[in-house]
């Protein structure tokens, strides 16, 4: 993998750059659509590639472990030829259902035994055997076995949960060091800052981790109970020592703000499972303002969905009639807003880069920014 840093204007920490795998490039700032199992809920492959314009998805590696498990995707000949995407994908590596599957865990220094959620069976995923199922997957992208603490930890917790995560990181890098990919194009791995919301610690992880020198960095941890102004921090904190010429990846943010923010701050990867969660139950974000869709004010609104916004659907559909979808709980209702919602998602960091690249992102990001938050 490479990456070429392109643009850094004055004014901002906010980065343009260019990443390069063997299934493709990737502009940034970049956001990546959640395709936990495979695949990105209600959206089809053909949707992504040409409506949306997604240039890289994510997969989860605790969930296709389980199911549908490594001798089907293996003798697919791995995930890209399994789901037809055949662009980059990036794993990650189970280590946040160690955070929000925390009654069906344990953890040891050895790895963390995991309880399916399926069928209630036990599983050790060690940092090692991470290693080996992102190799089975086949992935562009692959990400370290963490531990991710709740926001609210104690200090004790989370430098005890600090300890881990290195050692997990240590032996990951080692196994990933000493194995090689399957199916013909290469991988790269990307340790995990960890710390919680605690400056020192993140200060230590951001350095143990740099010192590594992988492809790639990533921030997790944040947007996990913390209040949103310590996220915004701890951005701040683990960015000036990351270094500049490695693409940052920022784990499960967020919000349209969460992600102007972000990027303002140097952030140049970020995934979400918002847009589609949100979208199935009827939130719809714009540019122009966040929308309802079951509030009775679009039953009988006839103008597009959005007049001038990126996707096919939005001039196609009315908001009288997604509306009226939504309340009779009609399939196409999530299809259209989880199309409408990731289109919106990747037209705003493409805006963003085009700013970066201009010069402009400061004064564009404080409209932007007003723009995406109110409530229409």
């Amino acid at each position: 993998m490479d990456y070429q840093l392109i643009a850094t204007p004055s004014g901002t920490n906010a980065r343009a750059g260019l990443i390069t795998t063997d299934h493709g490039q990737i502009e940034t700032p970049i956001f990546m659509p959640v395709g936990t199992v495979g695949a990105v809920k209600a959206v089809h492959m053909t949707e992504l590639r040409e409506d949306i314009k997604a240039q890289i998805i994510l997969g989860n590696t605790y969930h296709l472990y389980l199911r549908p498990g490594m001798d089907i995707i293996e003798r697919a000949g791995g995930l890209h030829k399994f789901n037809g995407w055949d662009r980059p994908i990036l794993t990650d590596s189970g280590g946040f259902q160690v955070f929000s599957l925390a009654e069906n865990r344990k953890l040891t220094d050895e790895g963390v035994t995991f309880r399916s959620h399926i069928d209630g069976s036990k599983h050790l995923f060690t940092p090692e055997k991470v290693v080996d199922i992102e190799r089975t997957i086949g992935s562009d992208i692959m990400m370290a076995l963490d531990e991710c603490p709740p926001g609210t930890s104690d200090y004790n917790y989370a430098r005890k949960s600090l300890t881990l995560t290195h050692n997990w990181l240590v032996r990951g890098w080692k196994h990933f060091k000493n194995t090689q990919p399957r199916y013909g194009h290469s991988q790269a791995y990307f340790p995990i800052v960890q710390g919680c919301v605690y400056k020192d610690l993140r200060q230590e992880s951001s350095k143990f981790v740099a010192d590594l020198g992988a492809d790639g960095n990533a921030i997790g941890g944040l947007a996990v109970g913390e209040p949103t102004e310590v996220m915004y921090e701890m951005i701040e904190v683990v960015n000036d020592i990351l270094p500049q010429d490695r693409p940052r990846y920022l784990m499960g943010v967020g919000t349209p703000a969460n992600i102007l923010e972000a990027i303002d701050r140097g952030v140049d990867m970020m995934d979400c499972v918002m847009p589609t969660r949100n979208g199935r139950n009827g939130m719809l974000f714009t540019r122009h303002g966040i929308m309802n869709m079951r509030n009775k004010k679009w039953a009988d609104d006839f103008t597009p969905l959005q007049e001038d916004g990126p996707s096919i659907v939005d001039h196609i559909y009315s908001k009288a009639y997604v509306r009226h979808l939504f309340i009779a709980q009609e399939i196409l209702a999530m299809q259209i807003a989880s199309i409408h919602n990731l289109a919106f998602y990747l037209w705003l960091v493409g805006e963003a880069r085009k700013h970066i690249i201009a010069g402009d992102f400061p004064a564009w990001k404080k409209q932007m920014l007003h723009d995406v938050q109110v409530r229409l």
